[in-house]
């Protein structure tokens, strides 16, 4: 994974997005972040995530992507392909659609009320902070919600 790294002023709510207005003053502490790490990857990686939950993450952050369900901002540029004799399984259409079905049956199975942190922060790639702001959520209440969705997307992916 490409690390892109930034300094950020280190508050008690976490590392400040944007730098003090005109740079009047340093800050007095600093953190590096990597601005390419993933918010799952970040939760794995401080041991707040286990392999298996990270896995049922990623799995379904690849289905969300096969199925293509994210926003299209431009023209599709994707090459056309011509069916040969010679190709074997299933077509692109029929990939996209079987990753939609996977991606459908994980977020139900997560349950009513899980979809949406799950959905924000592996999907669209939201920090944990900003999508328990967004819900209105207590502050620190969205890692054990997102824990328990990803135990039962886990479940349904069917990984040990």
């Amino acid at each position: 994974m490409k690390r892109q790294l930034v300094e950020r002023e280190l508050t008690s709510e976490g590392p400040r997005r944007s730098s003090t207005p005109g740079g009047a003053r340093r800050p007095s502490r600093t953190v590096a972040v990597n601005l390419a790490e993933s918010p799952l990857a970040w939760l794995h990686a401080r041991g707040h995530l286990t392999d298996r939950l990270f896995d049922a993450g990623e799995a379904l952050r690849s289905d969300y992507e096969r199925a293509q369900l994210s926003a299209s901002i431009t023209m599709r540029w994707d090459p056309v392909r011509v069916k040969t004799t010679g190709e074997r399984g299933l077509s692109p259409s029929e990939r996209q659609i079987a990753a939609r079905r996977r991606f459908d049956g994980a977020i139900s199975a997560a349950g009513k009320g899980l979809e949406d942190i799950l959905w924000r922060v592996v999907c669209a790639g939201e920090a944990l902070p900003e999508a328990e702001r967004t819900l209105g959520w207590p502050a620190r209440s969205g890692k054990l919600v997102l824990r328990i969705a990803l135990e039962r997307v886990a479940e349904f992916y069917r990984i040990t």
